[in-house]
């Protein structure tokens, strides 16, 4: 969970985080990684929606969702869906995905959540991607003026160097 990640992170018992989207400029240092996760739908394969190729924000209007309850998650969704996610059916809110596809596996909702977390080969969950995608950019983050161990230092020079 970000959340709790960014505590550990600001009270020193974590020296770098890899976030998802935002970042705090103002107490973070942080270095953008060449990779990125993409938004969908976590449905079971029997959903009627599992058999779209992709997503659109129509297609949410009325069925039971299932959200992430991290900071900024609602208003980076309500962006991209045109609309308050409070104009949807919201059911329940997760911090693990995998207890939000334990969720969708009882029929409660489908999950609006990042592609790869949740491993659906072999099993009775389907990802479809948004459309028009949604995509959010990877960082890593440090305190501002962190004082760095050796080996912490030596680790973000390298990945420095390995992603230039």
């Amino acid at each position: 969970n970000a959340d709790d990640i960014i505590l550990k992170l600001d009270n020193g018992l974590l020296d770098f985080a890899i976030i998802i989207g935002f970042i705090d400029k103002s107490k973070y240092e942080h270095l953008s990684l060449p990779w990125y996760d993409k938004w969908g739908l976590l449905v079971k394969k029997n959903n009627p929606l599992a058999k779209k190729d992709y997503i659109l924000a129509e297609d949410l209007k009325n069925i039971p969702l299932i959200i992430s309850k991290q900071i900024h998650t609602d208003t980076f969704l309500a962006e991209w869906l045109g609309k308050s996610i409070d104009d949807f059916n919201i059911v329940a809110t997760f911090n693990l995905l995998y207890n939000a596809s334990l969720m969708v596996k009882q029929n409660i909702g489908s999950v609006l959540c990042l592609d790869g977390i949740i491993n659906t080969n072999e099993s009775d969950l389907q990802f479809i991607p948004l459309n028009p995608e949604l995509k959010v950019d990877l960082s890593i983050i440090w305190k501002k003026n962190q004082t760095f161990s050796n080996i912490a230092k030596k680790f973000l020079e390298n990945l420095k160097t390995f992603i230039s």
